[in-house]
């Protein structure tokens, strides 16, 4: 369409302008030769097309033109019709009534310029309320909202949408228009405005706002029942991660309710820098996020290592695509097999470890105990001996807030790997630390991705107790946290994350129904089908005996060490062990209370 219309609008502004110069001169009875009116007429089409043709009039897309290509309109007329009069007065050499030049160049530029103002008015939809509409709600009135409403305008795919207008706190934006839409009022009313329109979606089109703002924002529209989207954050459009126009579902991290903990890493990760790095369980939610975040500190080598054959392949495939220049070393190894460790820690001389490695789910490893001690357990100590065997400077391993005061198996290995850890770093030229913090968001097998696939297939949702509650992070303040971990370490510390208030579980459920547009209980159903074996209620960031202090960052601590001897730690673990290798049979009902007995 646009490559028919630019010859098209040649031959209106041809004719537009020759026709105009004719009937002026007749408007205002003129007496000249006929033939000087022709060349006129010749000469302000030549005039103001060349100016058009410099400004690349003809080469633009008018549905998507703005106030700047009306000035460019303004231009190429002005200048156009100037120097025609200039021409025309040198060559006829005759002192004339200048009426007809001044009609010819405001008559051009009002149709030349209408006519654009036409097509560019004609890709907007602006619709008047009707029935069956889909209408939107947009907040924030600012660049972002003023983008997302033209979008919304032009696209075709959409043009069943209806914009009732915008929401701003801002008060004197307050009942003024924007890109034609009326700003309705500020966060307090909508609810009321989103009843009144029947309003179907809520965008938040406000990307360098606070994550405090756009999660009090959150909670009011839940209540609306709208399906909600949100405008990327303003770092990530810089970035170039993701364009303004790229609007995605509001997620859980926006009901955090407090900011990402802020951690610099420019200065904190110098210690990666030219170092072999092996990242265990490389291919996992925390390890490949962890691989992401290091890559772009220029180690001398990355190795990944774990025993996921797809998931190390699709972290090397990403690496390699992203940090061409990276040495990268995949390894396919279980953290359990010693021999094959020792062997990669003596041929590849690691520098620093981080250690993510393990098996996270508490119902499965209730029902597997002897796999959850041999791979937390065993394999812990596998990595941290080679640690400390081949001279690595830092370890670091993650942990869970399911060991503090531990009520399953999979809780109970954390807090003896934990143990393990700060027993031998104490002991030990490697600086050992662990970092413990409690769900991450959007991990493999977590609650998120479980609620999101039960609201996609109409539910039920199920949850397991309404007043169960868990502390909440995202992956990148994960990968962050240990890796400032590493920086922070000296000698056998745990460091831990503020992660503010945890969230209810129940409440979490009904948000993400209604923040997927729909009401809890009446589309969307909720079961309650009581605690899995091993689940507490409630989960905890510190036991008993152990007490906090500051690091630089006021956002994570360090809780004590609590450490035993290394050769009665050893003996009551191996004692576990022949435990579980020869009386497989009976092994669950044993390895619980001899765990205990380690911690």
């Amino acid at each position: 369409m646009t490559f028919r219309r630019n010859p098209l609008l040649i031959m209106f502004d041809f004719c537009t302008l020759y026709i105009l110069a004719i009937i002026s001169f007749a408007i205002f009875g003129i007496e000249i030769a006929s033939g000087y009116v022709y060349l006129y007429g010749l000469i302000i089409v030549i005039s103001v097309m060349a100016f058009m043709f410099r400004y690349n009039m003809y080469n633009r897309i008018w549905r998507y033109s703005s106030i700047g290509e009306l000035v460019s309109v303004f231009r190429a007329v002005s200048y156009g019709s100037f120097v025609a009069t200039v021409i025309y007065y040198i060559v006829i050499w005759d002192v004339i009534d200048p009426v007809p030049f001044l009609f010819i160049y405001q008559s051009s530029l009002l149709i030349i310029g209408g006519v654009r103002f036409v097509l560019r008015l004609s890709s907007d939809n602006y619709r008047k309320k009707g029935t069956g509409e889909f209408k939107v709600l947009i907040i924030g009135a600012g660049d972002s909202g003023t983008l997302v409403a033209k979008e919304l305008k032009q696209n075709k795919h959409v043009n069943n949408s209806y914009i009732v207008g915008f929401i701003d706190d801002d008060p004197r934006k307050q009942s003024r228009q924007i890109s034609g839409l009326r700003v309705l009022g500020n966060r307090n009313a909508i609810g009321q405005i989103a009843r009144k329109w029947e309003v179907n979606q809520i965008i938040i089109a406000i990307p360098s706002a606070e994550r405090e703002d756009v999660s009090e924002i959150v909670k009011i529209c839940k209540e609306t029942n709208c399906e909600l989207k949100i405008i990327p954050q303003i770092r990530d459009i810089i970035q170039g991660k993701v364009s303004i126009s790229r609007m995605r579902n509001v997620e859980v991290q926006d009901l955090l309710g407090r900011s990402p903990v802020s951690i610099d890493l420019e200065g904190i990760a110098n210690f990666v820098e030219n170092k072999v790095v092996l990242v265990t369980g490389a291919g996992g939610s925390i390890g490949s996020e962890l691989c992401r975040q290091i890559a772009p500190f220029k180690p001398e080598k990355l190795i990944l290592l774990g025993h996921g054959e797809n998931s190390i392949y699709q972290i090397d495939l990403e690496l390699r695509k992203k940090f061409p220049g990276l040495h990268i070393c995949p390894k396919i190894m279980d953290v359990k097999n010693r021999e094959g460790i020792m062997d990669i820690f003596a041929n590849d001389m690691p520098q620093v470890v981080f250690h993510a490695a393990a098996y996270k789910h508490v119902p499965l490893m209730e029902s597997n105990p002897e796999q959850a001690v041999h791979n937390n357990i065993y394999g812990t100590i596998n990595v941290a001996e080679a640690s400390d065997r081949y001279g690595v400077e830092r370890f670091v391993l993650i942990s869970t807030d399911k060991a503090v005061n531990p009520t399953s198996v999979m809780g109970a290995t954390k807090r003896v790997s934990e143990i393990i850890i700060q027993t031998i770093g104490l002991r030990s030229a490697t600086k050992f630390s662990a970092v413990r913090f409690g769900n991450v968001l959007g991990s493999r097998g977590s609650v998120i991705p479980t609620f999101k696939s039960q609201i996609a297939e109409g539910g039920p949702v199920t949850v397991t107790h309404p007043d169960m509650t868990r502390y909440f992070m995202t992956i990148p303040e994960a990968a962050q946290l240990v890796i400032q971990a590493g920086a922070y370490t000296e000698r056998a510390e745990l460091f831990i994350l503020d992660m503010g208030e945890p969230m209810n579980i129940y409440q979490l459920a009904k948000d993400l129904i209604r923040l997927s547009g729909f009401e809890p209980h009446k589309d969307i159903e909720i079961q309650f089908i009581g605690l899995r074996p091993g689940e507490k209620l409630y989960e905890e960031l510190l036991t008993n005996d152990e007490k906090l202090s500051t690091t630089m960052n006021n956002r994570i601590f360090i809780g004590s060490p609590l450490t035993r001897d290394k050769d009665a730690l050893l003996r009551e673990i191996n004692h576990l062990e022949s435990i579980i290798r020869y009386n497989i049979s009976e092994a669950k009902q044993y390895v619980e209370p001899q765990l205990k007995q380690v911690y």
